[in-house]
């Protein structure tokens, strides 16, 4: 799955929402699921998680002018693919203050 969330920030900016989107949402994460990866490399943050038997991993890249996300879904999730993005971008927009 790729989904494209466009940005009027700064890079610089976007990064640091990004970043503090993450923080906060570490603790709700934590109640339902493992964190498996999550590291930088340049402007993508490569992630991964697993619960409820379920594993999602992918990239976040923050661009210019958008933010990119892929994430590898299960074969299970794949059938609700569209519900799951208009659900991304929706908290995106929430939690990066769009």
């Amino acid at each position: 799955m790729q989904v494209t969330i466009p940005h009027q920030f700064t890079k610089e900016q976007a990064l640091k929402r990004v970043q503090e989107a993450l923080d906060r949402a570490r603790a709700q994460i934590a109640e339902q699921a493992t964190i498996t990866e999550e590291r930088w490399e340049g402007d993508t943050l490569h992630f991964g998680f697993s619960g409820q038997g379920q594993s999602i991993s992918g990239t976040f890249t923050v661009k210019d002018t958008e933010f990119e996300l892929y994430a590898k879904l299960p074969l299970m999730m794949k059938l609700f693919e569209k519900k799951i993005e208009a659900a991304i971008k929706e908290q995106a927009s929430k939690m990066l203050g769009k």
